[in-house]
């Protein structure tokens, strides 16, 4: 068969396109390869697969849109994207997963404390709901619950979020569901992928500041006042009242 020269042209320019897709397709080396499995922690980190993930909720440092000091923790629940803030005008930009409806919120925080492989403590509520978890459960040294291990949906690290000198009962911790980052599918806490909850847990030292947006547009879209944002007892008004819907 003979190609005149439109139909070669033609075909060229096909293979060309095609050649172009395939390299706008492929992922990043710089950004997949943070999510290898992982033989050093007490647990197995198993890797994670990417093609569940949209590229953009991949770790990465951008350009600091948030405007507040180095060390601070931005959550946009709207766009699943937790900023933490860098020197030097950028932010290293992770994908969250964030509360369905019915157990959104909003306003700010510190970070108390943090734990590598937390236990899981569900209020009793919970377990009255879902029975099957009681197998999983253990006495532990605060009281019934789930040891810290590769199926505990806190994944391997969490950040414990205090107000006032309480618990607000909310953490940014990692999850065993990382299909899950970029979508509204917790009971409220904020949940990263392994890899990057224990690279921001390394980054992070208790009393670092945490800022939850409530805006619908989002961090671009919202303002601060000269009163800040709402605190999380203006929201949340009885956070331990949320204890009973099984927050993780």
């Amino acid at each position: 068969m003979t190609l005149s020269r439109r139909t070669f042209a033609l075909a060229s320019a096909a293979c060309l396109l095609g050649r172009r897709a395939a390299t706008a397709a492929a992922p990043d080396p710089a950004l997949t390869s943070r999510y290898h499995a992982l033989a050093t922690e007490p647990f197995p980190v198993p890797a994670i697969d990417l093609s569940r993930i949209k590229p953009e909720f991949l770790r990465r440092e951008v350009e600091d849109a948030t405007h507040e000091a180095a060390g601070t923790i931005v959550v946009d629940p709207v766009h699943h994207f937790l900023y933490l803030v860098q020197p030097g005008g950028k932010a290293i930009r992770y994908g969250v997963g964030v509360g369905r409806f019915g157990f959104a919120w909003s306003g700010e925080a510190k970070v108390n404390s943090k734990q590598t492989w937390p236990d899981w403590y569900p209020p009793k509520e919970m377990l009255e709901r879902q029975p099957h978890l009681a197998r999983a459960m253990r006495k532990l040294r605060s009281g019934i619950g789930m040891p810290g291990g590769s199926g505990n949906p806190l994944g391997a690290r969490a950040l414990y979020l205090w107000q006032d000198n309480r618990d607000t009962l909310f953490r940014i911790h990692g999850t065993v569901e990382p299909w899950t980052i970029g979508t509204n599918a917790s009971s409220g806490c904020i949940r990263m992928i392994n890899q990057d909850v224990m690279d921001l847990y390394e980054r992070v030292e208790p009393g670092a500041r945490v800022v939850v947006l409530g805006s619908p547009g989002g961090y671009l879209a919202s303002t601060r006042g000269g009163d800040g944002l709402p605190p999380l007892n203006q929201i949340v008004r009885d956070p331990a009242g949320l204890a009973g819907r099984g927050l993780w």
